[in-house]
């Protein structure tokens, strides 16, 4: 079964909207976090696809795999440093709610 590139866009599209109404309706700071990756792995689908689909025999393109490995990069450091903020604030306040995270001064 060969599936064209209007597939893998779609999903893309999807998977990347799901992360990004995540972000905006959701006010848990680990559902916020798991919406960002969400987006980035709907960036990589993309990149992949359209890499893949620009690749003739002569020519193997590997431009967007590339691209792939940096933002993989990326979001496992997002992550890293987003648990530890999160940690760090649920230490401090009891929460991980983002609406009652108004204030870092203390």
């Amino acid at each position: 079964m060969n599936m064209d590139l209007n597939a893998y866009l779609t999903v893309a599209g999807i998977i990347f909207s799901i992360g990004f109404f995540g972000v905006l309706l959701r006010r848990n700071a680990l559902v916020m976090l798991m919406c960002l990756e969400l987006m980035l792995n709907a960036s990589n689908i993309a990149l992949v696809a359209y890499s893949r689909y620009n690749a003739t025999e002569q020519n193997q393109m590997m431009d967007g795999n590339t691209f792939v490995f940096f933002i993989i990069t990326v979001a496992a450091a997002e992550v890293a440093v987003g648990l530890a903020i999160i940690v760090q604030l649920f230490r401090k306040t009891r929460t991980v709610m983002a609406d009652e995270l108004n204030t870092l001064r203390d």
